[in-house]
């Protein structure tokens, strides 16, 4: 899931990826939005505000929107730096210093209390939007710009262009790779829901605790992903 990259992707590993983190920003989408009334797993909002202040010469709030930007694209910075940092040393670790990155900062904001979060409500959201930012990237990164799982503008434009794109190609292997990517598009809107009902009515339950379960989501991923690593090995060391 993690750990395949470039060519050795299959549709398989994309969808596994494309459902796990697509739920997991579901749930900080919601949890975030709650919790800070900010959106906290996209820009595309921010800009819009970001200009309306200006337009009203409100430049303290405005300002505070593109701070919102920044951390949003500081964290894609940070999380490809972290990926070519780890690649010089050592292959088997690229993914994971990204993903615990991810999780310590949702685990971080999860145990601050209802109190702290209100009080500091512009440095969560800054943070929240880091964290997905990372992720965006990691996953870009990942599957080849093929996934993309923290907002859904874009997905829906894809979509809808190759659903009708169906009426037109008639090749078996057109249709057939044309297929392979709506059932991967699917797969990240139906778990970006899942994660948003999910997160809302794990938030109502359990307050900004609910970030806890996205930690948890990526703290399986993980260790799956280390499961099988270690069980393809035992595998080929056992053959020969």
């Amino acid at each position: 899931m993690f750990r395949h990259r470039g060519k050795s992707r299959t549709l398989i590993h994309n969808l596994k990826l494309a459902s796990l983190l697509s739920f997991v920003a579901g749930i900080v989408n919601v949890s975030g939005f709650f919790s800070v009334k900010q959106l906290t797993t996209n820009v595309t909002g921010h800009f819009a505000f970001f200009a309306d202040e200006v337009i009203k010469k409100n430049f303290n709030e405005a300002s505070v929107f593109l701070i919102y930007i920044l951390s949003f694209f500081i964290g894609a910075f940070v999380s490809n730096l972290l990926i070519e940092a780890v690649q010089k040393i050592n292959t088997r670790y690229i993914n994971i210093i990204p993903v615990t990155f991810e999780i310590v900062i949702l685990i971080t904001i999860a145990f601050l209390g209802h109190r702290t979060i209100i009080q500091n409500a512009n440095l969560i959201a800054c943070s929240l939007l880091f964290a997905m930012g990372l992720q965006n990237a990691l996953v870009t990164s990942i599957s080849n710009s093929v996934v993309r799982t923290t907002h859904l503008t874009g997905l829906f434009t894809d979509l809808g262009i190759e659903l009708s794109q169906l009426f037109y190609y008639r090749k078996q292997e057109q249709v057939k790779r044309l297929k392979s990517v709506i059932k991967l598009r699917l797969a990240i809107i139906s778990f970006f829901f899942i994660g948003c009902i999910v997160g809302g009515y794990s938030y109502f339950a359990f307050g900004i605790l609910s970030l806890l379960l996205a930690a948890t989501c990526l703290v399986i991923g993980l260790v799956y992903d280390t499961l099988k690593l270690r069980i393809i090995i035992l595998k080929r060391k056992y053959r020969y």
